[in-house]
């Protein structure tokens, strides 16, 4: 038979019980507790002392701010405005003004007290003009400007300074047909090629224009003679040069083209006498 429960039973479940109500209130404290805080946080994030209203810009236009502050307009799930001092989106600023500005290389954003905000703007240095695959005699070219990742990013104009004057003929990278925001092939490669290029105008005659095909390069100097070497390979191709330098001269317009593919060897055509010769090293 069941027995009444005894004292001591008795005891231990008034205690079970009053132990779980006390939970349960701190539990209710709490929340409310939470809910203050995080109501008291949200009112001061939407006060004016700690919303950004102004923006200044730094190395560039004025007008850059006006997208800085479209970008801040709306909140996050309705509740956080994104023109907060703390939570303003700033990937997103820096992605929108790229994306209108591909002349821009790098944006650093800087907070400027409790309401203002300041942007740096850093722009890309234009290496050279990109003007196609390869010269079109008779076709008024249209060129572009790229920088030292051979990332091309405005168009180039007659009043464009570029580190090097030598124009560029050479694919673009992937299958895009629109030159602006595309990068070129073998970009990393570029460096060399145009180092080699200052190179050739010490003997004599300016590089004019760089054409790439495939892994070779034909380095078109203002005599109207050609170089030919292969890509990658400009310092083995400037020391067979120099050493059959005696045997030609690049700057009278008298060689028609110098071959510098085979290890060793320079192969060499004159324009008067319209012959092949080989000098070799």
């Amino acid at each position: 038979m069941w027995g009444r429960p005894s004292l001591v039973e008795r005891g231990n479940d008034r205690f079970t019980a009053r132990r779980r109500l006390r939970r349960r209130r701190l539990l209710i404290a709490y929340s409310l507790l939470s809910i203050l805080i995080t109501g008291g946080a949200l009112y001061g994030l939407r006060q004016d002392a700690v919303r950004i209203s102004h923006v200044q810009i730094f190395g560039a236009d004025q007008s850059l701010a006006e997208i800085a502050q479209s970008s801040m307009e709306g909140s996050y799930l309705g509740l956080i405005p994104r023109d907060s001092t703390f939570f303003f989106p700033a990937s997103r600023i820096r992605s929108q003004i790229i994306e209108l500005h591909p002349d821009i290389a790098a944006i650093s954003l800087f907070r400027s007290g409790l309401t203002g905000l300041s942007i740096r703007i850093s722009d890309r240095v234009p290496v050279a003009r990109w003007c196609g695959l390869a010269p079109t005699p008779g076709v008024d070219e249209y060129c572009y400007v790229f920088d030292a990742s051979g990332f091309v990013f405005a168009p180039a104009s007659t009043s464009t300074e570029t580190i090097n004057s030598a124009k560029l003929y050479a694919p673009l990278a992937g299958d895009t047909l629109e030159p602006l925001r595309a990068t070129l092939l073998d970009a990393l490669k570029l460096p060399g090629t145009f180092d080699f290029a200052r190179q050739l105008s010490t003997l004599g005659s300016p590089v004019v224009s760089i054409v790439l095909r495939g892994d070779e390069i034909d380095d078109h100097l203002a005599s109207g003679t050609r170089i030919t070497y292969v890509l990658g390979h400009e310092q083995d191709a400037y020391t067979a040069l120099v050493s059959a330098r005696k045997n030609m001269n690049l700057a009278d317009g008298s060689v028609e083209y110098v071959d510098l593919r085979f290890d060793g060897r320079v192969y060499l055509k004159r324009g008067s006498r319209q012959q092949e010769e080989q000098v070799v090293r």
